[in-house]
């Protein structure tokens, strides 16, 4: 966190402001040298706000804040290089959430595998009226992924995911299957 950084100068010492019979005296000068040493770390700071916004440049734990301010996601257990890509990358991830390539990514985030990701719905354009329409009626949404091992958290973690990303009016299925072909972990319709 930002606080009294030792020997950091004031870029205007307000010494140099006080009226001229003030000039010389040493008590002074002390006195207001002590305050530019309290203020040198709120003007430096001010003086680079602007990387503070910028998560390839602010401080570790503005970062943390700053994700929270655009939903990154993420916890303070990933490593500092991936939480600031998460947070620089989180305008590009909501303007996809909801879509299958949203709901897939997030999974992906979250898990470190790429789920399959299949889908009721569907667009088409056609210059024929009438035409028939692609997808279903009934809105359904199946994410599956494949691993060697799988367990009933990392299902709980993919539904935390799904939940969090997924159109409200959308029911899933979490399918957590084995590489190999195995018992799958539960994950049945939600």
């Amino acid at each position: 966190m930002r606080a009294a950084i030792e020997g950091l100068a004031s870029p205007d010492p307000l010494g140099r402001r006080l009226p001229g019979v003030y000039a010389d005296d040493d008590l002074a000068q002390r006195l207001t040298s002590a305050y530019d040493q309290v203020i040198a770390p709120v003007q430096a700071t001010l003086d680079n706000l602007w990387a503070y916004f910028d998560p390839a440049l602010a401080p570790p734990d503005f970062v943390d804040w700053l994700g929270t301010w655009v939903a990154a996601g993420g916890s303070r257990d990933r490593p500092e290089d991936e939480r600031r890509r998460l947070v620089g990358d989180a305008v590009s991830r909501h303007r996809v959430r909801g879509t299958a390539a949203g709901i897939a990514e997030e999974v992906r985030l979250a898990t470190g595998v790429t789920p399959e990701i299949l889908e009721s719905g569907g667009t088409i354009w056609s210059a024929t009226p009438g035409a028939e329409l692609p997808g279903s009626a009934e809105p359904a949404l199946t994410v599956r992924v494949r691993v060697p091992e799988p367990t009933a958290a990392l299902t709980e973690q993919i539904r935390a995911v799904i939940e969090a990303n997924r159109p409200a009016h959308v029911p899933y299925t979490v399918e957590v299957l084995a590489a190999d072909g195995g018992e799958p972990a539960t994950g049945g319709p939600r």
